[in-house]
């Protein structure tokens, strides 16, 4: 850190909004191929939160890459940058007090490590949205699979850039074999302890 940068210590503290919330935070990472699920899965698991009076926010890659990631390409040190910039703002709103839903691609364990290194391992759940290429293909519904099949996007996830299966995940969801709500319905059992507020704090 330059000597010249001193971060002010403020008096209001993580505890502090956990009680004014009434729940702890967590950030949920959902990783998976292109059309797997993810965006849906964690807007649906938003809407149950936001019944239960849990305080929310989506982090969805097209917004991130439209707004503050615009500068960055597609090469995989700026897949590599984008995701660590997310990792950055996620803590923020984790130590804000809400719970982050992060809806991104994420396909190489190295950068999966990093995000965990930066948030803190004990705060991301991760969560593998599993559905195979052929399925996420017939999907399909941006376009991207038969744009990257022709040769118009270059290192696309899945067909001419690697997805690293994730060694161990926190939740596995499995898309050919899961519905929407059972999906939710696995998220929410998991992570409901989580967010409980332990002894006051």
């Amino acid at each position: 850190m330059n000597k010249n940068i001193i971060p002010h210590k403020y008096s209001l503290q993580q505890a502090d909004r956990f009680k004014l919330k009434n729940h702890r935070s967590l950030v949920l990472w959902f990783t998976g191929l292109s059309g797997a699920g993810k965006s849906t899965i964690a807007n649906a698991v938003e809407h149950v939160l936001y019944e239960k009076g849990i305080h929310t926010y989506v982090l969805d890659g097209d917004h991130i890459r439209n707004t503050i990631n615009k500068d960055l390409d597609f090469s995989n040190a700026g897949r590599s940058e984008n995701l660590r910039r997310i990792a950055e703002i996620a803590k923020l709103f984790f130590d804000a007090g809400t719970v982050v839903l992060a809806a991104f691609v994420t396909p190489l364990e190295k950068d999966r490590a990093v995000i965990k290194q930066i948030i803190g391992a004990a705060h991301v759940v991760q969560i593998f949205i599993d559905s195979s290429l052929t399925t996420c293909e017939k999907r399909d519904v941006k376009g991207l699979y038969k744009q990257a099949r022709a040769g118009e996007i270059p290192n696309f996830t899945g067909i001419n850039a690697v997805f690293e299966q994730p060694k161990q995940s926190d939740i596995h969801i499995k898309t050919e074999q899961e519905t929407i709500q059972q999906a939710v319905d696995k998220i929410i059992h998991y992570i409901t302890p989580k967010l409980a507020l332990q002894h006051g704090a």
